[in-house]
């Protein structure tokens, strides 16, 4: 019982240290209706393409309001351990609506920041991001497979277009 509630101190007092960085305040945004399969598959479509341009393999994870998979593509030759990395980054951005690079940031100023890696559902590497809607969030996409600033790369040009 003891370890339990020191555990949730210390989860409390690094989401804290997030929530104080000015930075990484995210803004008070709501949970719209879920991204479709089809939505999912024009962002998985464009995510490949630019990843071909560059001669680069990657996994595309999306995932809905809820955090479940949506879409999960991976390109030949990409490595196998990139399916579970999309998916975490994609899980991250949705469930703490926010990128997962604003936690990669925390964690390189270091100090305080790094008790970010304690907290259970946090994936700290760039390549995942909310998918937003009419203002609202409906989903998020993950990448994974290339370098994480690559990742992001991706990551940004497939939602460059998206409506």
């Amino acid at each position: 019982m003891k370890t339990i509630s020191l555990l949730g101190v210390f989860i409390l007092s690094a989401m804290t240290a997030l929530a104080q960085t000015p930075a990484q305040k995210s803004p008070v945004v709501a949970y719209g209706e879920p991204i479709t399969l089809e939505a999912a598959k024009k962002l998985a479509a464009a995510s490949e393409k630019f990843a071909l341009e560059k001669q680069w393999t990657i996994v595309v994870a999306i995932v809905d309001i809820g955090g479940n998979l949506v879409l999960l593509q991976k390109m030949d030759n990409t490595q196998i351990a990139s399916i579970d990395v999309a998916i975490a980054k994609a899980k991250t951005a949705n469930g703490f609506k926010r990128p997962t690079k604003s936690f990669e940031d925390v964690i390189a100023n270091g100090g305080a920041g790094l008790r970010i890696l304690s907290v259970p559902g946090i994936t700290p590497v760039e390549g995942g991001e909310p998918i937003y809607s009419d203002g609202k969030i409906i989903g998020a996409i993950g990448i994974s497979g290339m370098s994480s600033v690559q990742d992001g790369e991706v990551v940004k040009a497939a939602l460059a277009n998206f409506k």
